[in-house]
């Protein structure tokens, strides 16, 4: 069996996540601070500062492993058997008509309870 041991971020990596914090807070300071700009313009700005924020971090060994785990989950998500419609149409009614009888439910033993207190209280 092989095992993967965990790699300590070195001060590297975390001068780098440190770096892409730093880019992004400078981003939205930006965003804030050229406000008489065009509102287009502001917003591909903070855009382009995320994405580069995101390349800085993707390049940490915690970025790498996220990246991986991305990749992974995408790769599930591929093999996912999904219904089909007549499947979805058929368990949204039986949703809705279980919801409607718990309803009722609810409500007659909210009016017994009501009529019982009523009785006792007189």
């Amino acid at each position: 069996m092989v095992t993967k041991t965990e790699q300590e971020g070195s001060a590297l990596d975390t001068a780098k996540l440190l770096l892409s914090l730093l880019v992004l807070i400078a981003g939205i300071i930006g965003f804030y601070y050229f406000n008489e700009e065009s509102q287009l313009l502001r917003v591909l700005g903070m855009l382009a500062v995320a994405v580069v924020a995101f390349l800085i971090a993707a390049t940490t060994m915690i970025g790498k492993r996220s990246l991986g785990f991305a990749k992974d989950a995408r790769v599930e998500v591929r093999k996912v058997v999904w219904p089909t419609r007549q499947e979805t149409t058929q368990t949204t009614i039986a949703v809705l008509v279980m919801v409607l009888i718990v309803a009722i439910m609810l409500w007659l033993i909210d009016m017994f309870l009501g009529w019982g207190v009523r009785s006792l209280l007189g």
